[in-house]
C-alpha cells in the first residue's frame, strides 16, 4: 500500500470517527428540544455516518494494486462512494421533508432550544472545518470520494446557519411554525445537494469529457509544441480514482524512422507528466503524415513538402477529441 493510500485511509477514519460524535449530540439536541429542523441536521449526520463509512471501505479497495481482472486498479470505486453518497443525502432530504410537513400539520411544543442551539452551532462548525479538510486533502491526493465528502459535510454546515437563525427566531418569537418551515426549505436544499454530487459522479462513471480538463491539457500543449508535433487528435482520458489513463495520437513526418517516432512520442508523454499536476499514464500513437498536412506543418525544411505553408494551426479542444475518421474528412475539406 502506498504512502499516499495510508494517508487517505487515515483521514476519512478520522473525519468518519468525528461524525459519529457529531451525530449523537446532534440526536441530544433533538431529543433536548423536540424541534424538527434539529432533527433535519441529526438525519444528515445518519447519512455522513453512513456515507463515511462507505467511503472508508472504498478509500480501502482502491488502494489495491492492479490485477488480471482489473488492469487499470480499482479507483473507480470511489465514484460508487460518491455515488452512494448522493443517494442517501437524497433519501435523507425527503425524510426530512416529510417531518417538517407533518410537524407543519401537527405543531409539538418545543423546548430547551437554547441548548439546541449551542450543540447545533458547534457541530455546524465542526462540520465545516472537516468538510475544509476532506477537500483540501481529496484535491491533494486527487480522491473523488474525499471530495465529494467534503463538500457535504460543508452544505451540512451551510444548511445549519440557516437552522441556528430559524430557531433563534423560534426562540425570540415564540412561532413554532418557522421551525417546521425551516425543515421544509433544508430539506430541499439536502435533496439539491445530494443530486449534485450524483451529477458529478455520474459523468465520471460515463467518462463524460471535461471541457475544463481538456483545455489545460490543450495549453500544455501548445506551450510546450515542437515543430514535428504536426497535430493531435484522438484524445481520451479514462478516470480510475487518484489516476488517470490519457491516450492519443500524434501526428508525425511520415519520413520518421520508428526509432524517431518513439521518441517523439515519448517526449510528448514525458512532457504531459512533468507540466501536469495529475497523476497519468501518457499512451502516443504515432500517425503519419501526408500532404494534406502540409498547410499547416511547422518543420522549416521539409525536403518532402509538396503544399505551401499556410498557417500554424493551434492545438485546441475540437481537433483533439476528433476521431480518426472526423480527423480525415476535416483534413480533406481544409485542402479542398
Amino acid at each position: 500500500m502506498t504512502t499516499e493510500s495510508k494517508a487517505k485511509q487515515k483521514i476519512q477514519s478520522l473525519i468518519w470517527t468525528c461524525s459519529i460524535v457529531l451525530m449523537a449530540g446532534k440526536f441530544i439536541a433533538y431529543y433536548l428540544t423536540g424541534s424538527a429542523a434539529i432533527f433535519t441536521d441529526a438525519m444528515e449526520s445518519i447519512v455522513n455516518v453512513a456515507a463515511g463509512g462507505i467511503s472508508l471501505y472504498c478509500i480501502r479497495l482502491a488502494s489495491r494494486p492492479r490485477d488480471k481482472s482489473h488492469p487499470f486498479g480499482h479507483g473507480k470505486i470511489e465514484m460508487i462512494s460518491a455515488s452512494m453518497e448522493g443517494i442517501l443525502i437524497i433519501m435523507a432530504g425527503a425524510i426530512i421533508i416529510y417531518e417538517g410537513a407533518d410537524r407543519l400539520f401537527f405543531p409539538s411544543q418545543l423546548s430547551r432550544l437554547d441548548i439546541g442551539i449551542y450543540i447545533t452551532a458547534a457541530a455546524g462548525l465542526a462540520n465545516y472545518l472537516l468538510g475544509a479538510w476532506s477537500i483540501r486533502a481529496g484535491r491533494k491526493h486527487l480522491s473523488e470520494a474525499l471530495v465529494a465528502g467534503g463538500k457535504h459535510l460543508q452544505s451540512d454546515t451551510y444548511s445549519t446557519i440557516g437552522l441556528v437563525v430559524g430557531l433563534v427566531l423560534v426562540q425570540v418569537t415564540g412561532i413554532v411554525l418557522i421551525d417546521s418551515l425551516m425543515a421544509l426549505i433544508f430539506g430541499g436544499v439536502i435533496i439539491y445537494t445530494g443530486i449534485s454530487i450524483l451529477r458529478k459522479t455520474i459523468a465520471t462513471l460515463t467518462d463524460k469529457a471535461d471541457p475544463e480538463r481538456l483545455s489545460r491539457i490543450a495549453t500544455i500543449l501548445n506551450r510546450n509544441r515542437r515543430p514535428d508535433w504536426i497535430d493531435i487528435h484522438n484524445l481520451k482520458i479514462l478516470e480510475y480514482g487518484s489516476y488517470s489513463y490519457i491516450e492519443c495520437d500524434l501526428t508525425l513526418p511520415w519520413y520518421y524512422t520508428v526509432s524517431q517516432s518513439h521518441d517523439a512520442c515519448e517526449l510528448l508523454a514525458e512532457t504531459m507528466k512533468q507540466e501536469s499536476r495529475e497523476k497519468i499514464t501518457f499512451s502516443v500513437h504515432a500517425d503519419s503524415c501526408n500532404e494534406q498536412h502540409c498547410h499547416h506543418c511547422l518543420l522549416p525544411e521539409c525536403r518532402y513538402r509538396r503544399a505551401p505553408f499556410k498557417a500554424e494551426e493551434p492545438i485546441d479542444l475540437h481537433q483533439m477529441v476528433e476521431s480518426d475518421e472526423e480527423y480525415s474528412d476535416n483534413e480533406r475539406t481544409k485542402v479542398s
